[in-house]
């Protein structure tokens, strides 16, 4: 049996989402971009890659100071 690999995200409007795919990426990417629409304005979400050894990677949610920096 053969696990997949999988990609969490943490924190924001994705916490808790989890995919899995056969196999990692060649190139993951380093940012994930979440545009939310919800019928006002629209919010926008960065999400950063960290590895995770046990399991795949992780997309951590950006905050203000990591983005002033």
């Amino acid at each position: 049996m053969t696990h997949a690999y999988v990609v969490r995200y943490v924190g924001g409007p994705l916490d808790g989402r989890v995919d899995s795919v056969p196999r990692p990426a060649e190139s993951p990417k380093p940012t994930v971009t979440h545009v939310h629409l919800h019928g006002g304005p629209k919010i926008v979400h960065h999400y950063d890659l960290r590895y995770a050894v046990e399991y795949g990677c992780e997309y951590h949610l950006r905050t203000e100071d990591e983005s002033a920096g």
